[in-house]
């Protein structure tokens, strides 16, 4: 018995040797959204929860209507920081998309957020409350002593102008990234991670470990009336876990265990629509990487690879596909210009 544990044991490091080997992903370089009036998004992401606009550029033609399976499109693309961590705003100008459903619920497939991690949750939740935000949550909470993963976190699910759900987190002492411990001179202080509605944990690990190289860091089993209120789901029982690339936020998956998945992502999503969110991962070997997908029969949003001109002497190469619950996921290769001239 002693050996048969000892083999097992073996057998689980040289697999995760091998997975960090061929690990693709570099870094989620950003975590972004389609937004319905961009100059009224970019003032509540600054005046509530003081991001900072640090780009603001248009794009058109060819590649991306390739990119975004959009046609005739014209875009305007603000990118936001807070700490270390961006956000990408995507205002599609020549076409309109569908908004978020109405009767949208935090257990359904398409549900996506970001986490924004504060020195305070109480003054977090103040400043909210003079923006008249609407709630998800009915109030912050407080998770349990029997959750020993996350206890003492403090969370608040609430919606920004478009109805994108966004979370406010505080981690006390010896929970989280330590990096949030450091300094507690602002109140709000970056982002912590991006979580996403699953159907299947181990469906969603196959994709994002297996394939695309991310590495699992925690599970956790979450449930009580604390849950139940922060997501605003009636017997919410879920299974967490927790992601990260070598650089760059988490994600993290959301699978209802009760009252089990709400509606799928809808399949005629484009990238124009309100729901559409779409997490940039930035990877190692792109055109390789795609003939992998490929190979699996994972769904792509975009036409082709396309060839994109940066500034600073930087180009990219990138791609959409989705997930096994259709969240999409831009995959780009960076190359320096002058690098490769020399």
């Amino acid at each position: 018995m002693k050996n048969n544990k000892q083999i097992i044991l073996l057998l689980f490091c040289i697999t995760c040797f091998v997975l960090k080997l061929h690990a693709q992903s570099q870094k989620v370089e950003a975590v972004g959204f389609t937004v319905s009036d961009m100059d009224k998004a970019v003032n509540f992401y600054t005046s509530v929860l003081s991001f900072e606009k640090i780009s603001d550029d248009e794009f058109s033609g060819a590649d991306y209507e390739k990119l975004e399976n959009v046609f005739g499109l014209h875009i305007r693309v603000v990118r936001m920081k807070l700490g270390d961590e961006i956000i990408e705003l995507t205002d599609y100008l020549t076409s309109g998309g569908l908004p978020v459903p109405v009767d949208a619920q935090s257990n359904d497939l398409s549900f996506q957020h970001i986490a924004i991690v504060v020195s305070d949750m109480d003054k977090a939740y103040q400043q909210l409350r003079k923006y008249n935000v609407e709630h998800v949550s009915t109030a912050p909470q407080t998770l349990p002593l029997t959750n020993k993963a996350a206890a003492g976190i403090k969370a608040f699910y609430f919606h920004d102008p478009d109805k994108h759900n966004l979370e406010l987190i505080f981690f006390p002492e010896g929970k989280g990234n330590p990096k949030w411990q450091v300094d507690k001179s602002k109140l709000f202080l970056g982002i912590d991670h991006t979580a996403i509605g699953v159907l299947s944990t181990e469906r969603s690990l196959n994709f994002y470990r297996n394939i695309l190289g991310l590495e699992l860091k925690g599970e956790s089993f979450n449930f009580g009336t604390e849950q139940e209120h922060l997501n605003n789901v009636e017997g919410a029982s879920l299974h967490i876990s927790g992601l990260r690339a070598s650089d760059g936020p988490g994600l993290e998956f959301l699978e209802y265990l009760k009252p089990g998945p709400g509606l799928a992502y809808p399949s005629s999503a484009k990238s124009h629509d309100i729901i559409v969110w779409q997490t940039t991962l930035t990877v190692k070997d792109l055109v390789k990487l795609t003939t992998i997908l490929k190979e699996k029969n994972y769904s792509f949003v975009s036409k082709e690879i396309v060839e994109l001109e940066g500034k600073a002497g930087v180009k990219r190469k990138a791609v959409i596909v989705k997930d096994p619950d259709g969240h999409q996921i831009l995959l780009q290769q960076i190359f320096n210009i002058e690098k490769e001239l020399k």
